[in-house]
């Protein structure tokens, strides 16, 4: 993490259209660059106004902007930091505008989960393991065929498993996808027995720390999910 100190960056002059976006625009470039760090100190607002040759309030709203996404943390008296760990807000916001797009959003929860599977392959501890092998025991016992709560705690186990702090971001969203993927399965479409055997498999894999047979054993399992929400999705439209 950095020291804190303010920096010395460099932010070009921006127009006189959408001042606040570009602004925001900026300091998100001079993050992404390296110029800034989680923990740096951006500058004063006043110093932004000269830099950008745009009025305090300018400055306020991008600040705004910026603070709604999770990038800047204001304290008081101290000033405005980039946040130590960049939140899943952004992430949250694109999910927000994803809804309805469920094709969307199965091909993103698709791509994330073979991502973090074939990860947490590589990390997983006992400790975790003991706890996805929790989630499989509580599914057998289940009374009926609506496995959604505890399906959704073995993918965030897994997903904690990766430990990845850029990852850990987007969990709760994840989560978010993997709940609205599901309610587009009728629960007497669902099968509680299939399901445990791709978790068995999932589990088997990762316990074997072999990524590639974790991939497909995840990826057998979301495409599994994928086409029965891909039929009930097609069958309302």
């Amino acid at each position: 993490m950095s020291s804190g100190k303010e920096l010395e960056v460099g932010i070009k002059s921006v127009n006189r259209k959408t001042l606040s976006q570009q602004v925001t625009d900026e300091i998100i470039d001079l993050l992404t660059t390296g110029q800034l760090k989680p923990g740096d100190r951006i500058p004063s607002e006043l110093e932004l106004m000269e830099m950008c040759n745009v009025s305090r309030p300018v400055i306020r709203e991008a600040l705004t902007s910026l603070e709604v996404l999770g990038i800047v943390t204001r304290k008081t008296r101290s000033g405005t930091f980039i946040s130590d760990k960049i939140g899943s807000k952004p992430f949250s916001m694109m999910l927000a505008l994803a809804v309805g797009d469920i094709p969307s959003m199965i091909e993103t929860r698709v791509a994330l989960e073979l991502g973090l599977v074939t990860l947490a392959a590589e990390k997983i501890t006992d400790e975790d393991l003991v706890k996805l092998w929790h989630t499989i025991e509580i599914m057998r016992d289940l009374p009926t065929e609506d496995s959604t709560e505890v399906d959704k705690e073995f993918h965030k186990i897994i997903a904690l498993s990766a430990k990845s702090p850029l990852f850990e971001g987007i969990i709760e969203p994840l989560q978010s996808f993997h709940s609205k993927v599901l309610e587009q399965i009728p629960l007497d479409d669902r099968s509680l027995e299939e399901t445990l055997n791709y978790h068995l498999e999932i589990y088997h894999a990762l316990e074997q720390r072999d990524p590639i047979k974790a991939y497909t054993s995840m990826y057998k399992h979301l495409d599994f999910v994928r086409r029965k929400a891909m039929k009930a999705w097609e069958s309302n439209q």
